[in-house]
């Protein structure tokens, strides 16, 4: 088996030099690196993530706390977060709660995050004044991405503000009729993030005097099956219809627009859809939206962690990252 001394021999440099040149770190010419890359590329060179932590002290490891991971937003991220850590040489360790949360205290109190890794990543997800203390006090670096936790430093878009847009949206095409198809409720998920969307929905309402209708404020928990049950629910009397439904989520608009297509009501000219995410369904849907970007978010809120590491030394706190309106078919100007 090649060894990282045989890549050094080879092109007569120090394994040091190897070592930093495979691991992306500072202090190597890009001429010295690109030679180290093809030369253990060419000797078929595998770095050992554990041999590579020997110097340093550290596992070469970063941990990702989800929930769950069947809903589409962690999966994206953590694309975003792999993709990071496989070119910097670091292994993704995946801790799950597995929805109901049975997983927390073995979690949380026996930590096993502090033995198994460098550097930890929480998404979206509620964590009890304990849970908290204990990710504050972890003596290596950590972020929440998606909803923030009080406390901790969080990568993620302004939710508030991308809810905001939305409703403006549909207000600016002459709606005033406007349903909110909200989410949040299951295991914890996004505990910040349904809350911020649902208050700026009402404080956009608000403030152009229009009525917020608590019977057109409906359940969609991020899903696309309990999204169609509610809106079907919500659409099923043709006097009294809202002409738009705000919806907190793609994955929930993509409800709301199968229910409106089951009950023959047409898209946009009776009724406006509009989503936050820009899920990947999205276009092909012609789903009016809010883009984020969950995928990139994972890969600055990696690099991040992984610059701390290299540095021994924290960054700033990080910007709201940026939230685009993308306007596709599923949304048109309000029925006179």
């Amino acid at each position: 088996m090649t060894s990282i001394d045989d890549v050094a021999a080879s092109l007569g440099v120090s394994t040091a030099t190897v070592s930093r040149a495979l691991r992306g770190l500072p202090g190597v010419a890009e001429e010295t690196r690109a030679r180290v890359n093809s030369t253990a590329k060419e000797l078929g060179y595998v770095p050992s993530s554990s041999a590579s932590g020997l110097a340093s002290g550290r596992t070469m490891a970063m941990g990702v706390l989800v929930p769950v991971i069947d809903r589409w937003f962690f999966s994206a991220v953590l694309e975003g977060i792999d993709r990071r850590l496989r070119a910097a040489g670091y292994d993704l360790v995946l801790f799950s709660l597995g929805g109901d949360g049975v997983n927390r205290d073995r979690v949380f109190h026996r930590s096993i995050l502090r033995r198994r890794i460098d550097a930890l990543l929480v998404m979206s997800m509620h964590l009890t004044p304990e849970e908290r203390k204990a990710v504050q006090q972890l003596e290596y670096p950590n972020l929440v991405i998606g909803g923030a936790v009080e406390g901790v430093r969080h990568v993620g878009i302004d939710d508030a503000q991308a809810a905001r847009d939305a409703v403006e949206h549909l207000i600016g095409l002459g709606h005033t009729r406007i349903a909110h198809m909200r989410g949040g409720g299951s295991f914890d998920i996004d505990f910040e993030v349904p809350r911020l969307r649902e208050q700026a929905f009402r404080d956009a309402m608000t403030d152009h005097g229009l009525t917020v209708r608590e019977d057109w404020t409906a359940f969609g928990d991020f899903r696309f099956v309990t999204s169609r049950a509610s809106a079907l629910a919500m659409l099923a009397d043709p006097r009294d219809r809202p002409t738009a439904v705000f919806c907190s989520s793609d994955e929930m608009a993509f409800g709301v627009l199968t229910a409106a297509a089951e009950l023959g009501i047409d898209v946009p000219r009776d009724l406006s859809v509009i989503g936050i995410d820009d899920h990947e369904f999205a276009e092909p849907m012609g789903l009016t939206t809010i883009r984020q970007d969950p995928a990139g978010q994972g890969a600055y809120a990696a690099d991040l962690l992984l610059g701390e590491l290299m540095r021994n030394e924290p960054a700033d706190d990080p910007p709201s990252r940026p939230h685009a309106l993308v306007v596709r078919k599923s949304t048109g100007p309000a029925p006179s």
